[in-house]
């Protein structure tokens, strides 16, 4: 009996957990009003929720963004020196033009994101992965962390900037 009533007990209080769940449109809103405060300068928002927001054309220099789903977002043309982004969901990102100097990408997911035409001098790269991800024309020249591995699955061109004795599979059109 007593088991009974705490089963239902379970049952109510997960029904109760429902009604407490945002719509599409309230996650959306909340993600905008984080990217927004990141804009204006805020300096760390460690495991946030930055799915698909446009941080593109701004400047992140310095900012913690370990664990954060970045999936699907605009980072085009902004800058992201000695930024900390420890694993950190970076799939399917536009990365048209980032600059990242000097960023923690340690275990960082780049599966299909387009890091075209970046700059990431001195930035550390160990145990990310970068399945299907395309890095042509950006410059990796100075990461560290890189491993043959990893480039295997990523594709890039003759343009692309790799550590000595590394190469990449040519993208296909």
């Amino acid at each position: 009996m007593l088991l009974r009533i705490l089963i239902a007990i379970v049952a109510i209080g997960a029904m109760g957990l429902a009604a407490l769940a945002q719509t599409p449109e309230q996650n959306e809103a909340s993600r905008k009003a984080t990217a927004e405060r990141l804009i204006e300068g805020e300096k760390a928002c460690s495991g946030c929720d930055l799915f698909q927001v446009d941080l593109s054309y701004q400047e992140f220099s310095g900012i913690d963004l370990s664990g954060t789903r970045l999936r699907q977002a605009d980072l085009s043309l902004s800058t992201f020196d000695k930024a900390k982004l420890a694993g950190a969901n970076m799939s399917i990102v536009n990365g048209f033009g980032l600059r990242a100097e000097g960023a923690d990408f340690w275990k960082v997911d780049f599966a299909d994101a387009s890091l075209v035409g970046g700059w990431f001098g001195g930035s550390d790269f160990t145990s990310a992965k970068f399945d299907n991800a395309n890095l042509s024309g950006s410059d990796f020249e100075t990461a560290k962390g890189l491993t043959q591995i990893q480039l295997n699955i990523a594709c890039g061109d003759a343009s692309t900037k790799l550590p000595k004795g590394l190469k990449l599979p040519a993208c296909k059109n």
